[in-house]
């Protein structure tokens, strides 16, 4: 069978990488008791894994109880566009030096609160894609 599916070019993990350290949005997935949810929100790349500043609530509640979370970024250009997934464990940062060393980076709330509880995401994996954009191939 024949196909005009064009599924994109896999991405190096140092590719997927540069694609998470230019964006600062992305979505997080969490599962607690076999119901996912799905949050936007904003984040950094730093030191081979992300932080995202947050409050208390029904995320940060899901993701401590089930620790295992994903994460995607999409960024589109004309003509052209990225997807990045990262899975992996997340943990709230509780020691004083790390959140000293979390202030330093330039993440700030997406919308105007007070978001004092970081949160770090270590990746277990991380897979990307490129992908050129364009119109619907014509049927023969």
């Amino acid at each position: 069978m024949e196909t005009d599916e064009r599924p994109g070019t896999v991405l190096t993990d140092d590719e997927s990488w540069k694609v998470l350290q230019r964006n600062q949005h992305g979505r997080l997935a969490v599962s607690v008791l076999g119901e996912p949810d799905i949050y936007p929100l904003n984040f950094i790349a730093d030191q081979g894994r992300l932080l995202v500043r947050t409050n208390p609530g029904t995320k940060l509640a899901e993701l401590t109880v089930n620790e295992r979370v994903a994460f995607e970024v999409e960024e589109i250009s004309e003509g052209e566009a990225w997807s990045v997934v990262l899975k992996g464990t997340a943990r709230v940062i509780e020691s004083q030096t790390e959140i000293d060393e979390a202030d330093k980076l330039p993440l700030k709330p997406w919308i105007p609160t007070r978001k004092y509880t970081y949160v770090e995401i270590r990746p277990t994996r991380v897979h990307g894609r490129h992908f050129e954009l364009g119109d619907e191939p014509e049927r023969y």
